[in-house]
This record gives C-alpha cells, structure tokens and sequence, in this order.
C-alpha cells in the first residue's frame, strides 16, 4: 500500500458521500471514484447489447487479473456488436473491483496498517516529557482514516485495546518489584507517562471513535483507555500505595509536593470513590473533599496547623 497522506477522495467528498463510512462501496462513493469515465460503460451496461458501443468519452482502461491495465478499443468486442462488451464488462473479477475501488483487506490491515499504527503507539507509551517522537502524525491518522472508511474500525479498536492493556500489565509488573522508598516515585511517573500518551493517541483515533466508539459502543474512547489504567494499574496497586502516601504525608517533604499532588489528583480522576480512604489527604489537593468548617472545631483546625509550623521548623524552615 502506497504511504501518501490523506486522497482528495478520502476527504471531504467521502464523507458527504457516507457520513458513517459504511456500505460506501456500493453507491455514489464507488461512482466517485470511477469518475466521469465509468458512466457511459455503466450506462450501455443498462441498455444492453442492441444499443451498439457507446458514444462520447472513451470507455475506462480495465486491469487485468495480473494487475496490468489494457485499454477497451473501439474495434474490439464493443465494436462488434455489444455482446462482447458485456461479457468483459462482467468479466472484471475481485482484483480488478479492488484496483479500482482501492479496497484494503483483512490482510492489507494486518500485513501494512496495524503495524505503521502499532508501532507509532509503543512510541508514544514509553516516551519520556519532552522526547522528540520521529513518526508521522499525518500518516498515522490517514492510516486510521482509511481503516474506519473500509469497515474496520472492529478489528482496529480491539487492537488498539488489546496493545494498550499489554503495556499496561508489563507496567503494573514493573511497579510490584519496584522497592518502598522508589515505589511512589515510580507510580507517578507511569502515570504522567501514561496520560500524556493519551494526549496524542486520542486525537489520532478520532475518527474511530466518532464513527464506532461514540456510534454503535456508546462509549468514548479516552474514557475506556483511562479504564484500563484503572483496571490493571491503579486497583492493583492503590491498598500499597495509600499506606505510603499516608506516611509520606505525615513526614513533610519525604516526596516533593509535586508528585504527591500529582498522585492524589490522578488517583481521584480516575476513581473518585478512593477519597473515602483518606479524606484528610484528599482534602489538601481538591477542593470541597471534606464537609464545611464548623465553629466548635476552630481549636482543632487551629492545633494542626501549629503542629504543621513545628514540623516546618525542626526540618529547617523559618518564620
């Protein structure tokens, strides 16, 4: 398969042709394509063998089996009557409607698409903040594009699902034999890593998910990738974790308030029901975590805050 960007056929005019990118071979999408040329064959088709060769525009080169174009002459078949026409009209077997209609199989899909996608996603999984990623995004969501126009938007979306949860496992099982003192650090950076992958992968999907995710899953692809995470990352490692921020928390400045923010907002973004697990700590990095400040625990709200300056003060810092 040839690695232009986007054809002028693949773009506008297609999807006023077919707005969900189906059954787009069957009518004025396939004609589209054929051009102007195909309608006096198409038309002669109709009238049958009586009406003679057609007249006007010179009837369309047709491929052989083997791929090689050989043009209709006047004084061939077509000329002798029109019963000829008609049988190498029909004769245009499966390889000649793929030539001209620019099918991509199953095994177009396999062989040359998923793996330019496949790659591009690996890259974009394991960049670090700031990498320079050498592929081509135009390329990549023209891959996408013409997949979701030729019906497989199926097979490229449990692809896609089945990568991602893979990468993921290998991370989850890179963190179980991460040590405690690495153990939060290291969460934070899959999950940075993890996130902004989705920055990127999102977009270049994007046609997959509004013409499949969104149509006929109902569903929203950032939503099912931030699922993942959820599923075979976070769950798994959430009761390691909250015992560590926990004490993290009760020595100031053991992680950098960054990272702990970082975690804590990631964690309540991708299961808000975790708050009940630490209020306390959820609290000082969302807003309106905990109920509204009641006067009788003035003193209280007061004594924690002396206890967070005495703290401040034995590790260095000054009023």
């Amino acid at each position: 398969m040839e690695e232009e960007s986007m054809e002028e056929e693949g773009g506008g005019e297609a999807m006023m042709d077919d707005q969900n990118h189906n059954n787009w071979g069957a009518g004025g999408y396939g004609r589209h394509l054929l051009g102007p040329a195909a309608t006096p064959l198409g038309d002669h088709l109709l009238r049958g063998a009586a009406a003679g060769p057609p007249t006007g525009p010179e009837l369309p080169a047709v491929p052989e089996a083997n791929g090689v174009l050989r043009g209709c002459e006047p004084e061939g078949a077509a000329g002798k009557g029109g019963a000829g026409a008609i049988a190498a009209a029909i004769n245009i077997n499966a390889s000649t409607s793929k030539f001209l209609m620019n099918v991509i199989t199953i095994e177009d899909y396999k062989s040359t698409y998923w793996p330019k996608l496949d790659s591009a996603i690996d890259q974009l999984l394991t960049q670090c903040p700031g990498d320079y990623i050498p592929i081509s995004y135009e390329q990549i969501y023209s891959c996408v594009y013409k997949c979701v126009c030729q019906q497989h938007s199926e097979q490229m979306y449990s692809d896609l699902i089945k990568k991602i949860t893979n990468h993921l496992e290998r991370v989850s099982k890179e963190l179980q034999a991460s040590p405690p003192d690495l153990y939060i650090e290291r969460f934070n950076v899959a999950l940075g890593q993890y996130m902004g992958a989705l920055q990127s992968i999102v977009p270049l999907f994007i046609y997959m998910n509004k013409f499949y995710i969104e149509t006929k899953l109902n569903r929203d692809l950032k939503d099912d990738l931030i699922k993942l995470f959820t599923e075979h990352v976070a769950e798994k490692h959430i009761y390691n974790l909250m015992p560590l921020l926990l004490e993290a928390q009760s020595t100031p400045f053991q992680i950098t308030p960054s990272t702990m923010a970082n975690i804590v907002k990631g964690l309540y973004t991708l299961r808000p029901e975790w708050v009940q697990m630490a209020p306390a700590l959820f609290s000082k990095f969302i807003p309106n975590i905990l109920p509204p400040a009641v006067e009788s625990e003035l003193q209280e709200y007061a004594a924690q805050d002396q206890k967070l300056q005495r703290e401040l003060m034995q590790n260095g810092f000054t009023r």
